[in-house]
């Protein structure tokens, strides 16, 4: 029976191994089990019943266009980016499609494919394009750094044990919906909550130095985030939230700030 442990053990640490890849910019280590095409179609089931529940506001309309050209304008600089530097794997497959749905939501969000959505209710508080560029760069940048798959791994290897991935989600298929709505911010638990801030810190970081890329000033993520926190924001205290305070996000952002300016200079 210990050497039946033993042999588990060291199978699962191999794996974890093998899934180690490192995301871009940061240069952090993740774990990522799960093929990323498998999330892909995951995503596209899920965003497809989102726009049946939620149209789609008409392309025409001056906010919807905005919406398009920032989204639009972020990709083809992530995309030429990562080309650049031989990682065009992390958008392999990926069909980028925004959109604005009319809700008066101050909310975002991206998922595995380049499908991201954005609410009508967080166009006030962004105003410019460069306000805009500063979420829309931070949600992409979730799905390029793949953090939706890697919450997900850490999920199934809570919950899964010594059981194979792919039997655990081909098993426990609600299980596995379960995990993936709370991978991407919908009934995360407490225990997840330091790794949630860790990756909210990445996206902001990594976000600023996407928008920069496509030309926008990255130093408009200050007067943003001043603005969120003006209209109210979140009022949970940080301990029992997954995104920082506005406070100490501001404050990161300004650290950040040269790094993601030198980008801007190469870029232009």
């Amino acid at each position: 029976m210990k050497t039946f442990k033993t042999s588990i053990i060291i199978i699962i640490v191999t794996l974890i191994l093998l899934a180690c890849a490192t995301v871009p910019i940061s240069g952090r280590k993740q774990i990522t089990l799960i093929p990323e095409i498998k999330l892909m179609r995951m995503s596209l089931t899920q965003y497809k019943t989102f726009l049946v529940e939620n149209p789609p506001m008409a392309s025409h309309i001056e906010q919807t266009k905005q919406v398009k050209r920032v989204g639009n304008r972020i990709a083809h600089a992530v995309e030429k980016y990562l080309k650049q530097e031989g990682q065009s794997k992390r958008v392999r497959g990926y069909k980028w499609e925004f959109n604005l749905v009319n809700k008066n939501v101050v909310n975002a969000w991206a998922m595995p494919g380049g499908k991201v959505v954005v609410y009508k209710g967080l166009l006030p508080i962004a105003k410019t394009d460069a306000g805009l560029a500063v979420v829309m760069g931070h949600e992409i940048a979730h799905a390029i750094a793949r953090h939706g798959n890697e919450r997900m791994s850490q999920g199934i290897l809570a919950a899964a044990g010594g059981v194979a991935i792919a039997v655990y989600m081909k098993d426990k298929p609600k299980e596995t919906q379960a995990l993936f709505l709370g991978a991407y911010g919908i009934g995360a638990g407490v225990g997840m909550l330091a790794f949630g801030r860790s990756q909210e810190s990445e996206a902001d970081k990594l976000g600023m130095v996407f928008m920069s890329m496509a030309g926008y000033q990255s130093e408009e993520a200050i007067p943003f985030w001043e603005r969120m926190k003006g209209a109210g924001g979140s009022s949970m205290p940080e301990f029992l939230s997954t995104h920082p305070s506005h406070n100490t996000r501001i404050k990161r952002i300004q650290e950040w700030l040269p790094t993601a300016e030198s980008y801007f200079e190469k870029a232009n």
